[in-house]
C-alpha cells in the first residue's frame, strides 16, 4: 500500500508550491527576455546612426535604468490590484460565512456536484470541511485563493525588476566590448543566441513546445533589432 500511496502524498503536498515556483520562473524569464530585446534594440539603433560609445553607452545604461523601473513599478501596481481585489473577495466571503451559512453550505454542494460528485457525496465533503475549516473550504472552492499565500507584491516588483536589468546586461556588454568594426554582428549573434536560451526556458516552464517558442521569440527581436538599427542608418550620422 506505501508503495501506491507515497508518491500521491508527494504530489498534493508539493503541487502548489511547485505551481507557485514555476509561475515566478515563468516571470523571470519573460522579464529578462523583455530586458534583453528592448535593450539590444535601443543600442543597436544607436549604433547604427553613429560610432561614439559614449552615445552607445548613455543610451543602453539609460534603457536599462528606464527598463528595469518600469517593469518593477508595473509589476507593483499589477500585483498591488490583484492583493486588493483577493483581499475583498475574502472579506466578502468571510462576511457572508456568518450572514448567510446555510446558503454558502448549500452553495459549496453545489460546487462539489458541479466537480462530478453525487448529491449525497457532495453533501458529505462539505459537511466535513466545513466543520474543520468553513472559510478555508470556501475561498478554496469558489475563489482558489489561499488567504495564507497571497503574492506579495514588492517580491513581484524586484524579480521583475532584476529579471529586466540581468537580461538587458547582455547586449550592451556585447556592443560595448567588441571593436567598432564587430560590434554589430557580435551583438546580433549574442542577443540571438540569449533568446533562444529565454525562448526554450520559458517553453519549459509552460510545457510549450521548445521550437515554437525559440523560432518566436528569436524572429520578434531579429525584426526588433533590424528595425531600430535600419532607423539609425536611416536618420543618424556615422562618427558623431
Amino acid at each position: 500500500m506505501n508503495t501506491f500511496r507515497d508518491p500521491v502524498v508527494h504530489v498534493e503536498v508539493h503541487g502548489s508550491n511547485a505551481n507557485s515556483k514555476l509561475n515566478w520562473l515563468r516571470a523571470a524569464v519573460l522579464g529578462a527576455n523583455d530586458g534583453i530585446i528592448s535593450v539590444a534594440s535601443v543600442v543597436v539603433g544607436v549604433a547604427g546612426a553613429s560610432n561614439s560609445l559614449h552615445f552607445i553607452a548613455t543610451a543602453g545604461v539609460a534603457a536599462i535604468v528606464a527598463g528595469a523601473l518600469s517593469m518593477a513599478v508595473g509589476e507593483y501596481v499589477s500585483v498591488s490590484t490583484q492583493r486588493d481585489t483577493e483581499k475583498a473577495l475574502l472579506e466578502k466571503e468571510r462576511r457572508e460565512l456568518i450572514e448567510l451559512p446555510e446558503q454558502e453550505l448549500a452553495e459549496l454542494v453545489t460546487i462539489y456536484e458541479r466537480k462530478g460528485l453525487s448529491k449525497q457525496t457532495a453533501k458529505i465533503v462539505a459537511d466535513e470541511l466545513t466543520a474543520h475549516d468553513a472559510f478555508a473550504a470556501h475561498v478554496d472552492a469558489e475563489l482558489g485563493i489561499d488567504p495564507n499565500d497571497l503574492t506579495n507584491p514588492w517580491h513581484a516588483a524586484y524579480a521583475s525588476g532584476a529579471a529586466f536589468f540581468c537580461g538587458a546586461i547582455l547586449p550592451l556588454a556585447a556592443i560595448l566590448l567588441p571593436p567598432a568594426s564587430i560590434r554589430i554582428p557580435v551583438t546580433f549573434a549574442s542577443v540571438l543566441v540569449a533568446l533562444t536560451a529565454t525562448g526554450a526556458l520559458s517553453a519549459s516552464a509552460g510545457g510549450a513546445s521548445k521550437r515554437v517558442a525559440i523560432v518566436r521569440v528569436v524572429l520578434g527581436g531579429t525584426i526588433a533589432m533590424i528595425v531600430t538599427f535600419g532607423i539609425g542608418k536611416l536618420f543618424g550620422v556615422a562618427g558623431i
